[in-house]
């Protein structure tokens, strides 16, 4: 059954998947997946501090071929996991975020290609079962208490060094693409920029482009700031203590404003009243139903994560290392019409550079009202030819 606009923008919002229904001539990804686990018994960071017992959590799809160069890595959004597609159980109310591209006849095609999707380091998303990631909650073997701000700080290389290891330790010496959306398309970024000879392909879905903007660090802040005004957040020594709920909630509700859009808030609310009898013209504590709703949402989604693990993220986001003239990779750029947090121009800019070098790049726009968060569910599916196309070149 078709669910109703707001239905559909409200769950998109609080799991960051659009729930849209759309139509396809391939099935999606309909395997049963099972969440694997990397470990390193000790991991060097760019800056130099060491940290023992690192581990990813990675899920696969498809098939490694016997030469190991039929594999494409997913990155995941900022608030994301490596569930990309698939459930983990039959009974799983959703597949992974990009199961409508992922698949067997899909734009990611698992007759040809073997798909990895890992997590980053310090995935704030600690409620989950199926996430292991080493960051500032989990337990310093030094203290047997969790790391908090001891933990050393993180640059978006990281992942991509932990990853490279994973991916050694399969035997997997070439990527025939590295794709992600958002915080996902910036680390597949980074990804081909430090290894130019290993990334062959490279999808860039609603990212910042290739040089990240001083805008796309202060918008890394402004989602961490409400966290680090909460009296609880102590400085990052919460651990065993009321949590920074309340900032993480306010930093939820922000990141879920910004990853949808004018339209989105204008048809799904307008200026309805949450409560019908309490009009906000006569109170301060009154509200409309737009911010009663992002509040909800961003209590929700809060509950789950670590906040420290957050910040982390946060500040990972806001050390790439990549450079545009390292890239070699040919690359698809794909922007969002409506989109407030990566605007389609960063993405265009970024193919000019590459293009400018003389690296193969191109740019293509989904046309949705809905914002940077419809890249995260059924509406990649507007990309999908363009992608498909890539991975044939």
């Amino acid at each position: 059954m078709q669910r109703s606009f707001l239905s559909n923008t409200l769950l998109c919002a609080a799991a960051a998947v659009c729930a849209a229904i759309v139509t396809t001539n391939a099935q999606a990804f309909d395997g049963i997946v099972e969440k694997q686990v990397f470990n390193l018994p000790a991991y060097t960071t760019v800056n130099g501090q060491v940290i023992k017992g690192v581990r990813i959590g990675y899920e696969t799809y498809g098939r490694l071929n016997a030469a190991r160069d039929n594999v494409i890595l997913i990155n995941h959004f900022i608030t994301g996991t490596s569930h990309a597609a698939g459930r983990y159980a039959a009974s799983d109310a959703a597949p992974g975020y990009w199961d409508t591209i992922i698949g067997a006849g899909l734009p990611i095609d698992t007759d040809r290609f073997f798909v990895i999707a890992t997590d980053a380091l310090a995935n704030p998303n600690r409620a989950s079962a199926t996430v292991v990631s080493t960051g500032p909650a989990s337990i310093d073997a030094a203290t047997g208490k969790p790391y908090g701000p001891r933990f050393p700080v993180l640059a978006a290389r990281d992942t991509v060094e932990v990853q490279k290891a994973l991916l050694d330790s399969l035997g997997i010496r070439t990527l025939y693409a590295v794709a992600g959306a958002s915080a996902g398309a910036w680390m597949s970024v980074e990804w081909a920029s430090a290894y130019p000879e290993r990334v062959q392909r490279l999808v860039s879905i609603v990212g910042p482009g290739v040089d990240s903007p001083a805008y796309a660090i202060a918008k890394m802040s402004s989602w961490g700031a409400a966290v680090k005004l909460d009296p609880n957040w102590a400085n990052g020594d919460y651990h065993g203590k009321a949590e920074p709920l309340a900032g993480m909630t306010q930093a939820m509700r922000l990141v879920t404003l910004d990853a949808l859009s004018f339209a989105w808030a204008d048809k799904a609310f307008g200026q309805k009243w949450a409560d019908p009898g309490k009009n906000p013209g006569e109170a301060a504590t009154n509200q409309f139903a737009v911010d009663a709703t992002l509040e909800k949402i961003g209590e929700a989604r809060a509950k789950g994560m670590d906040a420290n693990s957050w910040l982390y993220t946060l500040k990972a986001l806001q050390l790439p290392s990549a450079k545009p003239e390292r890239i070699k990779a040919r690359s698809l750029f794909v922007g969002i019409s409506s989109d407030q947090i990566f605007p389609p121009l960063l993405s265009k800019r970024a193919v000019e550079i590459l293009k400018a070098q003389g690296t193969p790049a191109e740019y293509v726009e989904m046309n949705s009202p809905n914002g940077h968060a419809d890249a995260l569910g059924a509406t990649i599916g507007l990309a999908g030819p363009a992608i498909a196309s890539l991975l044939t070149k």
